[in-house]
């Protein structure tokens, strides 16, 4: 099939984009700039100009093509401390895209996160995909793209671990926990650092993807985890061990200096079943684990 891919000049796309190639598909890929369109073509799609807030050039393009794979977020408004921003400019694309493809029976996969299940308020056992929450931050999109389901669009939504990781990975999670290690000489966890982050290898993350392109039912919602749930200070000690600094516990009060952005998410507890997902698709994630992908040293090349 002919698949529209928004943020295609991302890590995730990275492995994506070849990965429909590789089994038949055709891409068209969203990128902003010269540099992105580069990036897309060298992957072999054909690129489409536009950024997440051109929403005539999105509508038009899903309705080009036989499925579309949403994957741009504006990440840089994170950084910032503009959340409200990202969120609003993604619900407006979704809705875009839903508004594009309506009575097409179509496929479209989106894209959220595993901590909304956390900031939502699942506590104390593996969240799953059939966990739902009803408002707050990122959680109107994935309810919208799950409600078109009843409007015959073949929607879907991938929950990605906060981590994930591989070579292809250079402004994620990870390399902005390393970076905050190397700034400040020490890595951090919060308290007894006891609280859980899942992750997912990107390669992983990216047959998962295609998996439910293909074929997952209307309105699934699928988790893009390999690993469980890694405790928080174990991501700060292994850190801290590749950079050789200590890892240090600090407190809820002090994590903004020592953590950046990721303060305000870094003391969830987030562990993460891919049970269902696994058993919809029949995906396994076969790469390597978080710690053993930042242990070979490519984080730190």
């Amino acid at each position: 099939m002919r698949v529209f891919v928004t943020g295609a000049s991302g890590h995730i796309a990275s492995a994506l984009i070849p990965e429909l190639v590789a089994s038949g598909h055709e891409v068209l890929g969203l990128a902003r700039s010269d540099e992105a369109a580069a990036a897309v073509a060298k992957l072999g799609a054909e690129v489409r100009r536009g950024d997440l807030d051109d929403l005539d050039v999105i509508k038009t393009a899903a309705a080009e093509s036989d499925g579309v794979v949403h994957l741009a977020f504006k990440h840089e408004a994170v950084r910032t401390g503009d959340f409200v921003a990202a969120v609003s400019a993604d619900l407006a694309a979704v809705n875009a895209i839903g508004l594009a493809l309506a009575g097409s029976g179509k496929p479209f996969v989106s894209t959220g996160g595993t901590l909304m299940l956390a900031r939502g308020g699942i506590a104390g056992r593996e969240g799953t995909e059939t966990d739902v929450v009803e408002s707050g931050p990122r959680v109107e999109s994935e309810n919208a793209v799950v409600a078109l389901a009843g409007l015959g669009v073949r929607s879907s939504l991938v929950r990605l671990a906060p981590l994930v990781h591989s070579d292809l990975d250079h402004h994620g999670f990870t390399s902005s926990l390393i970076g905050f290690a190397r700034q400040h000489a020490s890595a951090a966890y919060i308290g007894d650092g006891a609280n859980r982050w899942p992750a997912a290898h990107t390669r992983d993350i990216a047959v998962l993807y295609r998996l439910a392109l293909e074929k997952a039912p209307a309105g699934s919602r699928l988790h893009g985890v390999g690993d469980a749930g890694i405790p928080f200070k174990t991501l700060a000690e292994t850190i801290a061990s590749e950079l050789g600094v200590p890892a240090v516990s600090v407190t809820a009060e002090e994590a903004p200096k020592h953590l950046g952005f990721l303060a305000r998410f870094a003391q969830l507890d987030n562990p993460t079943s891919n049970a269902r997902t696994c058993e919809l698709l029949g995906w396994e994630p076969v790469h390597p684990g978080w710690v053993q992908d930042v242990k070979e040293g490519h984080y730190f090349a």
